[in-house]
């Protein structure tokens, strides 16, 4: 009986932390080209062009870029050929992409 308890418990303090992060969204009209990566620089367009905060990390979680965007050209010259996730984040949304540079 003690472990159901527990496992309730548990499953309560997990569902109100669930709950309690805002609804962030994807971000309108986000495109990132061109995706695999060869020239060193990839657009990142949205529809609101408001600027963006970008987090890039490598296959790892170790962040390896970290930037605020107020165009639309991000530049990732200092980035090894390989795979990364990239999230850009613009006002309350957020959007996350594998990016491929080459």
């Amino acid at each position: 009986m003690k472990h159901l308890y527990t496992l309730l418990f548990f499953f309560m303090v997990s569902a109100g932390f669930a709950q309690s992060q805002p609804d962030r969204g994807e971000i309108e009209g986000f495109k990132l080209f061109p995706n695999p990566a060869t020239a060193g620089k990839v657009q990142i367009v949205t529809a609101n062009n408001a600027p963006k905060n970008i987090r890039i990390y490598d296959v790892l979680g170790t962040p390896v870029l970290e930037t605020t965007l107020m165009g639309t050209e991000l530049n990732i010259t200092g980035l090894d050929a390989g795979v990364y996730l990239i999230q850009v984040f613009e006002k309350d949304k957020v959007a996350t992409r594998k990016l491929i540079v080459r």
